[in-house]
């Protein structure tokens, strides 16, 4: 009697256990930290509805905090334990601090991150590129922007070359009604960013001369670097009266209200000029300096996303990565965001013409980052902030590119031990 009774028991626990492996496992909740406060409504709309599609039992909400406030805000939630399950990852080496702190986990092994070049892992690898911490999650490209209808009223075609270039500038400056292009200095980081970085990867070769420069086989002061320079030196004749007094807000203004024909651009600035320009506009890539073969563009590593390791949820946390790496998440995302490029190889269609336009150059150019941000400026002088210095001065009249390359190198060889060789 005791036998059968035990064997009842013993039946009804395996029924217990058959039955409770049936039901469905426990919702899991994740939470993303972002500085992206102005994408809450697209995260939560669009993004999450659809990864809830294909996994309703986890359950994701984004969390941002104010851009000026992340860092100093996440590090401090970190440090308490009460971070979220999924980091935002700025580029280089604010992620990578997080990451060397034991914030970030490891994703080498993460299906689908085969889809991400090792230009796009870049700001979120080791300097050695052998461990990738953050999924790339976009990019900006850098290019130009132009009024259709005032290239269409002077009888301008696009320009493809540094010379073709010029003459278009010399023809609207000619013509006077409209100022050839907006930009002004007084900010620095334009003259940089949309200049500097945007028209000289096709003089230093991208990847290959950016390389250059960490390993030390190059330097500031060869040829590409001193040309680059050269090219923005000739800007200043084209930028307007007052430019070296105009302001980065002034100059979307004057290109919104269309009294300027060219915008040096980041495609980020897509959006502000849909809802302000009420004119047709196209964009063009960086020209070709003469004898170029191909064409390099600046397609900046720009945000990435990561996992806390002290998540109580880090599978749920990858299984929500593997579906960032889809050309589903890479299409709602370009779209939502037009002029913020997924980095993920996924050919995909845009809706907005000139968002598309920019990311077709990817088909045809290969793509770089901008030099100075990963490695080189690490320390004092730091080398990007220099680069924004020397490229406004170039640009106003008031430093000869070649002094202003003389500056950058001499900078860099201070304190980095492979450029004092």
């Amino acid at each position: 009697m005791a036998q059968h009774f035990r064997w009842l028991i013993n039946a009804f626990a395996v029924l217990v256990a058959s039955l409770a492996s049936c039901l469905p496992a426990h919702a899991q909740e994740l939470r993303i930290e972002s500085w992206r406060s102005d994408d809450r409504d697209i995260w939560t709309n669009i993004i999450l509805p659809a990864f809830a599609a294909h996994q309703p039992r986890i359950k994701v909400r984004f969390t941002p905090t104010a851009p000026t406030e992340y860092n100093a805000s996440l590090n401090a939630r970190l440090a308490g334990g009460t971070a979220g399950d999924l980091i935002t990852c700025r580029p280089f080496d604010a992620a990578l601090g997080l990451y060397k702190q034991g914030h970030l986990i490891a994703l080498n092994d993460l299906a689908g991150l085969e889809h991400f070049s090792a230009v796009a892992r870049s700001a979120w690898s080791t300097d050695d590129g052998t461990v990738t911490f953050c999924l790339p999650m976009a990019s900006v490209i850098h290019g130009f922007i132009y009024n259709k209808e005032a290239f269409e009223e002077l009888g301008l075609k696009v320009p493809a070359t540094e010379d073709a270039f010029f003459q278009v500038l010399e023809a609207l400056k000619k013509d006077g009604g409209y100022t050839p292009m907006a930009m002004g200095t007084s900010d620095q980081w334009e003259a940089a960013t949309m200049g500097f970085q945007n028209v000289g990867p096709n003089h230093w070769r991208g990847e290959e001369g950016r390389r250059a420069l960490i390993s030390g086989a190059a330097k500031l002061t060869d040829q590409p670097y001193v040309a680059t320079l050269r090219h923005l030196a000739r800007w200043g004749a084209y930028l307007g009266r007052g430019f070296k007094a105009q302001s980065y807000a002034d100059s979307q203004t004057l290109f919104s209200l269309g009294r300027a024909a060219i915008y040096p651009a980041g495609s980020w600035d897509i959006a502000t000029f849909r809802a302000q320009a009420p004119f047709e506009m196209g964009a063009f890539r960086p020209p070709l300096p003469q004898g170029a073969q191909d064409c390099h563009i600046s397609d900046h590593t720009d945000i990435g996303i990561g996992v806390n390791p002290a998540s109580p949820n880090v599978e749920a946390a990858r299984t929500f990565l593997q579906w960032m790496t889809t050309p589903e998440f890479a299409t709602l995302f370009a779209n939502a965001l037009p002029g913020f490029f997924p980095l993920s190889s996924h050919r995909i269609g845009l809706e907005d013409p000139l968002a598309q336009e920019f990311i077709s150059w990817r088909a045809s150019c290969k793509s770089t980052i901008r030099n100075a941000y990963q490695i080189l400026s690490r320390g004092i002088p730091n080398l990007d902030a220099e680069i924004w210095n020397v490229s406004a001065q170039v640009i106003n009249g008031t430093l000869s590119p070649e002094d202003a390359a003389a500056r950058l190198q001499a900078g860099l060889a201070k304190w980095y031990g492979p450029q004092q060789k």
